[in-house]
């Protein structure tokens, strides 16, 4: 058994075997499989895919590939929540605090930035001072102190996982549904997770860009959280556009903020609140509508904010001064009108290139650097409104003509038009005959000299 023969297996469409894949890991594991070996292998995934047994022992070997955690000692109200990214996601940042402040206990490890999505410990490390590297030992104390802690996946736990997520990176191969599922679900595995409230997103802004592969995903993961005796809820949400209006890691820190302090309202917010119920009706195990009734009690009288307070402060980072950029640069409109569409992938990219995010394995982010869109769709803008904000400590050429362009549309006049649309599904003959003109028999006939004699509802195509 050897890596190139496994390269060409996978290449030719085969299934790989239980054996294989644990030899991959292993071998992975000890230098033998160098990266770029593995780099290959893991296109190959991408554009072959992988039967679900393939994923299945994918996600085993990673998950045992270091440490586990027994979250059972912190008692049964334990939930864990996850999202496969999407650009201005910060939602991570506001529920689990909130989700803390219902009594519900959040045991949550996340990864750092992948492609063009914010990580959430890159966000976190944006706060002065903020431990996001925990021990075993303070994970577990500090969930049971204030019911919440927030921590990056440890150098024992998936560490297959870490290896190949670096890698996944700086490959193209963030994308696959297979790696995907067996990179989050192997996490939760080891973590000891048994409640999940996953978010899976879909659009221009997420990983996943199609209702069908997003599904797929969802169904996927489900299906090891029941191999794995683990409660799985999955929600689809949609990442057309990004979520909230900051994107960035220190400029999301302080949209999270506005959210819990109740100043901001709007789809991050909306998404916030129905994860969080998903989360506090699981952990308690209550009906959704008590749980949402405790979720917006918690959020309006402030009990949300003081719980992320605490958790920063038990992660001894300090809120009063989060880093800012060095410059600022205004993109105004070219043109008037309506927006209509906000392109969350560019953006995701031009954030990435002003530094927020990592070209390369060994780049390191600018914290302060993003962006903030200053319009929402529908708004009417005229010529020369800011319609965007890019913070970056880099000297960029003004490109305000390209950018607009690229990253925004704005249209002259919208009209709204009652209209009436019958639809019909040429499957069938009869399908077909409704649609052409039909004589008093109610016969449709296409071409010269057709006689048709004692028929009723034919079609005669010559």
């Amino acid at each position: 058994m050897n890596i190139i023969d496994i390269i060409n297996k996978k290449r030719l469409k085969e299934e790989l075997t239980d054996e294989e894949i644990k030899y991959i890991i292993d071998k992975y594991l000890d230098d033998t499989i160098k990266d770029y070996q593995m780099s290959s292998l893991l296109m190959a995934i991408l554009l072959n895919g992988m039967t679900d047994e393939e994923i299945y022992s994918l996600t085993k070997y990673m998950a045992s590939s270091g440490d586990k955690l027994d979250l059972t000692i912190l008692g049964d109200n334990v939930v864990d929540k996850h999202s496969t990214g999407g650009i201005g996601d910060k939602t991570t940042l506001i529920i689990s605090p909130l989700v803390a402040s219902c009594q519900v206990k959040v045991a949550k490890m996340s990864g750092r930035g992948l492609g063009y999505t914010g990580g959430t410990i890159d966000k976190l490390e944006s706060i002065p001072g903020f431990n996001v590297n925990l021990t075993e030992k303070e994970f577990i104390a500090e969930i049971n102190k204030i019911f919440v802690a927030i921590t990056s996946q440890t150098e024992n736990i998936a560490i297959a996982d870490k290896k190949i997520y670096a890698l996944r990176d700086v490959t193209g191969t963030v994308e696959s549904i297979p790696l995907i599922a067996s990179s989050i679900m192997s996490k939760k595995i080891a973590l000891g997770a048994k409640k999940l409230v996953l978010d899976v997103k879909v659009g221009k802004g997420a990983l996943i860009k199609n209702k069908q592969d997003a599904i797929k995903l969802a169904k996927l993961m489900i299906s090891i959280g029941k191999k794995n005796n683990i409660q799985v809820i999955c929600l689809l949400t949609n990442m057309d556009i990004p979520l909230g209006t900051n994107i960035g890691n220190s400029l999301e820190i302080e949209e999270a903020i506005d959210v819990l302090k109740n100043k901001k309202s709007g789809h991050l917010k909306d998404l916030c609140i129905e994860l969080a119920t998903q989360m506090v009706s699981l952990g308690l195990n209550i009906s959704y509508e008590e749980a949402h009734k405790k979720v917006i009690t918690n959020l309006n009288n402030g009990s949300a904010y003081k719980k992320f307070e605490e958790l920063i402060q038990n992660q001894h980072g300090s809120l009063s001064q989060l880093p800012k950029a060095k410059r600022k640069y205004e993109i105004k409109s070219m043109s008037e009108g309506y927006l209509t569409d906000i392109d969350a992938y560019k953006l995701g990219v031009l954030s990435t290139i002003c530094g927020s995010g990592r070209i390369t394995k060994e780049d390191k982010i600018d914290y302060t650097a993003g962006i903030i869109v200053n319009k929402n769709i529908n708004d009417y803008i005229k010529e020369g409104d800011t319609i965007m904000t890019i913070y970056t400590n880099k000297q960029i050429i003004r490109c305000s003509l390209s950018i607009d362009y690229a990253a925004m549309k704005v249209s002259k006049e919208i009209y709204t038009l009652p209209a009436e649309f019958g639809w019909s599904d040429l499957g069938s003959w009869g399908s077909l005959r409704t649609l052409l003109p039909q004589d008093e028999a109610g016969n449709a006939k296409v071409g010269k000299d057709i006689r048709l004699y004692e028929c009723r509802h034919c079609v005669v195509h010559t």
